[in-house]
C-alpha cells in the first residue's frame, strides 16, 4: 500500500509548495480534485487536455518530486433531477475521464449521484425508507430509469478512454451509500464499476469496516483515510441520521474527525488487514475534515497513525512452513 493525499485540502497552495510536507509526511501518491463539487485546486483540466505536453510535464515533474498519481476525484451529480446541472456534472466527468487517459491514471473517483423521486422533478430525492410505498415505486425508477442506465453509458464511455476503473464513494445522500448499494450497481453496470473505500460515512451508519472490506473484495478500486467520530450521548437520544450543520460537533450524531480519533486503532487494522486479505495493494489517500484541528497537524497525526497500521511490504507467504 501506498500513503496517498487528496491535495483539495491544500486548495490554497500552489501544488509546488506542498511537496515540502508531502515528503515529511511520507505521501507516495496525490489524488487530485477535478470538480464539480469540489473545485480544481492543483491542476487545469481544460489547459491540460488542450495541451497533451502539458500533461506529460504533470507527470514528469512528479516523477522527479517522487509522486504518482493514485486517482482524479470528479465528485458531482451526473444524475441530478435538474437536466442543466446534470449536463454540466456530467461534462466534468466525461473531461476527467478524457484527462485520466492523457495522464495514465486508471482511476477516475465519482459519487453515484441521486435523481428525483418522479420524472420531472427538479430537486434529489434520497430514498432512505420502504414506507409508505410509493417510496419503493420511487427507489425503483431512481435505479431502473436513471441510475442503470446512466452508469451504463458511463462505464462505456470510460472504456473508450482506457479508464477501466470507476470508484463511486459510497456516500449517504446518494443512492450507492453502503456496500449492499454498490454491488447492485456493479452487477448491472459491470465490472468497471467499484468502490472508493471511504471508511467516515460508514462509520456512522454502523457498518463494520472489516466486514465492508471483505463484502467488496475485488472491487474496491481506491481507499480514503477519513474518520468519524460517532457521539454516543446524541445517538442515544436522536439516533445516527443527523442532517443538523457540522458547526456544533457537540450537538450532532457523529462528525468527522482526524484518522485514528474515531473509529479506533482497532478497527483501522482490522480494516488493513481485510485489504490486504482482498489483495488491494493501492493509495490510502488521506483526507483531512476535522473542525478541532489544523490541517497541518491533522495531517501529521493521520500520517503517523496509518504509517503503524498500513501494510506496505509484500507478504512472505508462509515462511515458517
Amino acid at each position: 500500500m501506498k500513503l496517498g493525499l487528496f491535495t483539495a485540502l491544500l486548495h490554497e497552495k500552489k501544488l509546488e509548495e506542498c511537496f515540502p510536507l508531502f515528503r515529511e509526511l511520507g505521501v507516495e501518491a496525490l489524488e487530485f480534485s477535478t470538480g464539480p463539487l469540489t473545485p480544481q485546486h492543483h491542476i487545469d483540466m481544460d489547459a491540460l487536455l488542450e495541451n497533451p505536453s502539458a500533461c506529460e510535464a504533470l507527470q514528469r515533474t512528479l516523477k522527479e518530486q517522487g509522486f504518482s498519481i493514485s486517482a482524479l476525484n470528479c465528485a458531482g451529480n451526473p444524475v441530478h433531477p435538474d437536466p442543466d446541472i446534470a449536463r454540466v456534472h456530467h461534462a466534468f466527468f466525461e473531461k476527467t475521464v478524457r484527462l485520466a487517459e492523457l495522464l495514465g491514471v486508471e482511476v477516475v473517483i465519482c459519487f453515484s449521484g441521486c435523481p428525483g423521486g418522479a420524472p420531472g422533478e427538479r430537486t434529489p430525492n434520497w430514498i432512505c425508507c420502504p414506507w409508505p410505498e410509493e417510496y419503493l415505486a420511487m427507489r425503483e425508477y431512481q435505479w431502473n430509469d436513471v441510475l442503470i442506465p446512466y452508469w451504463w453509458d458511463a462505464a462505456a464511455l470510460a472504456a473508450r478512454h482506457g479508464v477501466a476503473k470507476i470508484a463511486l464513494e459510497m456516500h449517504p445522500g446518494f443512492c450507492v451509500y453502503n456496500p449492499e448499494t454498490l454491488l447492485r450497481l456493479r452487477a448491472q453496470t459491470g465490472d468497471a464499476v467499484g468502490a472508493n473505500f471511504d471508511p467516515s460515512h460508514l462509520v456512522w451508519q454502523g457498518i463494520d469496516l472489516y466486514e465492508a472490506v471483505l463484502r467488496l473484495s475485488g472491487c474496491i478500486y481506491h481507499v480514503h483515510a477519513k474518520d468519524t467520530f460517532v457521539n454516543h450521548r446524541v445517538v442515544r437520544e436522536t439516533g445516527n441520521i443527523d442532517a443538523k450543520h457540522y458547526d456544533d460537533p457537540t450537538a450532532r450524531a457523529w462528525t468527522f474527525c482526524t484518522v485514528g480519533t474515531g473509529a479506533g486503532l482497532d478497527a483501522w487494522r482490522r480494516m488493513m488487514t481485510a485489504l490486504r486479505y482482498t489483495g488491494y495493494d493501492g493509495a490510502v489517500s488521506m483526507e483531512h475534515e476535522d473542525m478541532l484541528m489544523s490541517r497541518a497537524e491533522g495531517l501529521r497525526k493521520a500520517a503517523k497513525f496509518l504509517g503503524d497500521v498500513m501494510i506496505r511490504e509484500p507478504s512472505e507467504g508462509m515462511w515458517w512452513a
